[in-house]
């Protein structure tokens, strides 16, 4: 008899899983028709092309009509060299080349922008200017409530002469698959305010929050993409993540606050610093990648919780009723 009833119960619970699974499965499926429906429009709008191939006598009409891009303490004559500077030109010529359409970018942005109205309804559509910028790759790009600006010149491709002696962890992430998942990062710095205490725990929540939103507005981008590594280094996190959460116990870092933590664990970086032999196998951030593995175990313990709930949940309790303990 208990044979019997225990081999009911568990094909009960495997039917009940499997219909939850499906449920969920369908309410994404319709989440995502609506989604799509979204009547999102995007149209980069390329300063870069309009401005060099202006002539000189054009300078006050372009300052008039994108005021924010000319600086009132610079004279006009700085703007009409630039216009001719050789390597702006050379810039424009590598940006005309690996974009010759926009076609790809405005299709990714719009999707992007068709998630966050969806969660986010009162979120302004902003104007989005592509412009080259001396290949400025910590300003990649630029969001401001209204207007959007990207770098053009820094989306190249890592393996762009251009780029040569940036460092190699900078240089990946230096192409168009991962400009959305920069834009959802500036997106979520307008969404979550970031730590006042800054422990250990409380840092990895608050960049666990940022991925685990682009989890929501970027669902079909993959894990690599929204944190900015490579595959093999997100295999790398996955397969050692059992052994990184129970080193950050041993050395009872969690409750620590201390700057260089910070530069360790959570700034971009070539590796983390465990001060160990796996360091050069490890990639940066790996701070902000156990971070999001938490607030994703909070999710899945606690599917009922609104996303809003989540981003504006104190670091302590997220972390208490995550139930986070990796397996691997």
């Amino acid at each position: 008899l208990i044979q019997f009833i225990l081999k009911h119960f568990f094909r009960i619970n495997f039917f009940m899983i499997l219909l939850l699974f499906f449920c969920f499965c369908n309410l994404q499926d319709s989440n995502e028709k609506i989604i799509n429906s979204t009547k999102v429009s995007i149209k980069i709008d390329r300063f870069d092309k309009l401005f060099h191939k202006s002539d000189s006598n054009e300078i006050p009409r372009l300052k008039q009509r994108y005021p924010f891009l000319f600086p009132s303490k610079f004279h006009d004559s700085i703007w009409i060299n630039r216009q001719k500077d050789t390597l702006q030109l050379f810039l424009l010529d590598e940006v005309e080349k690996k974009f010759p359409k926009m076609d790809f970018l405005e299709s990714e942005i719009k999707n992007l922008f068709q998630h966050i109205k969806f969660y986010f309804p009162s979120t302004k559509i902003p104007n989005v200017i592509g412009l080259i910028n001396n290949v400025d790759y910590q300003n990649k790009t630029i969001y401001r409530d209204t207007l959007l600006i990207i770098s053009l010149d820094t989306y190249l491709g890592e393996s762009n002469l251009l780029y040569e002696g940036i460092p190699k962890y900078i240089r990946q992430e230096m192409d168009e698959k991962y400009l959305t998942s920069h834009i959802a990062d500036k997106f979520a710095e307008s969404k979550i305010l970031p730590p006042m205490n800054k422990s250990f725990i409380n840092q990895m929540i608050f960049y666990g929050k940022k991925l685990y939103l682009k989890d929501i507005i970027l669902p079909k981008k993959s894990d690599a993409i929204k944190i900015g590594y490579k595959e093999d280094q997100i295999n790398w996190a996955f397969n050692n993540e059992k052994y990184i959460w129970e080193y950050i116990l041993e050395k009872k870092l969690l409750y620590k606050n201390d700057s260089s933590l910070k530069k360790r664990f959570f700034d971009p970086s070539p590796f983390s610093k465990f001060y160990l032999e796996i360091d050069n196998e490890s990639p940066g951030k790996i701070g902000q990648w156990l971070g999001w593995q938490i607030v994703r175990s909070f999710s899945d313990n606690n599917p009922d919780t609104e996303l809003l709930d989540i981003l504006s949940m104190s670091p302590e309790t997220l972390f208490k009723k995550s139930s986070y303990k990796p397996s691997r």
